[in-house]
């Protein structure tokens, strides 16, 4: 379960530490004023979600039956920093292999991914802060107890990332219905990163621009593409199959 954050001051200091949160919650005639102006302008500058919902509601999510109307929900798991990903390959003697989403927001997509990540030993999953979801109670449920053995790194800019990627040798594979060469076409043995855009929309231009290379997944029915997740397993047990 996501952990809770009850009361004023301690959600005004969890935002201020830079603790990760996946979404406040605030009555919704709460006044916009004072500690709760605070809490607004942080949530907006860090790119928190913010609800409005009923007392009813909020007093059954709350534990200690003093909320004073806020609630703040935290990841279900502590992120790993990107760096911790990038040493995990050399420290398994294994060729790097990371699966980056951007800006994922279904939480069942997000839970399943990293349910195919484990069964097919990916060192990493890179998503994005903002407008995107995050490591939420549904995501561990979905992930089927996959969660607590692979590390998820949450980034600001999921084209910089990319950047610190091929720093280190990463090559960058988007996948994409609008690229050139089909996904099994691909050379996976080299240290790779699988990259698998939002759901509806794709990789974003920025993102799709700065890939190493871009792949397709043939689509033979009237559907033009597949679901994130699906996609995403589609791709993986590829990399699997030509590493094996």
């Amino acid at each position: 379960m996501d952990s809770i954050i009850e009361g004023r001051n301690p959600v005004l200091e969890a935002l201020k530490s830079g603790r990760p949160i996946n979404k406040i919650l605030l009555l919704k005639n709460i006044e916009r004023h004072g500690i709760i102006a605070d809490i607004l302008h942080l949530a907006q500058q860090n790119g928190v979600l913010l609800e409005y919902i009923e007392r009813q509601a909020i007093d059954r999510l709350g534990q200690s039956g003093a909320n004073q109307g806020i609630i703040a929900l935290t990841a279900a798991k502590e992120y790993a920093d990107l760096d911790e990903l990038l040493a995990i390959p050399a420290q398994k003697g294994q060729t790097a292999f990371f699966i980056v989403l951007d800006g994922l927001e279904d939480p069942h997509n997000l839970g399943a991914i990293i349910r195919t990540a484990d069964a097919c030993g990916v060192h990493g999953v890179i998503i994005r802060e903002r407008r995107a979801v995050g490591l939420t109670s549904v995501v561990e449920k979905a992930s089927a107890g996959a969660l607590e053995y692979v590390p998820v790194a949450r980034v600001t800019n999921i084209s910089q990332t990319i950047e610190t990627l091929k720093k280190n040798n990463v090559w960058v594979v988007g996948i994409d219905q609008a690229g050139q060469s089909d996904y099994t076409k691909i050379d996976y043995q080299p240290a790779t990163a699988i990259v698998i855009g939002a759901e509806g929309e794709g990789l974003s231009d920025l993102v799709r621009k700065n890939c190493d290379f871009l792949a397709a997944i043939p689509m033979r029915g009237r559907i033009a593409s597949l679901n994130a997740s699906v996609a995403a397993a589609v791709v993986m047990y590829e990399v699997v199959k030509q590493r094996t």
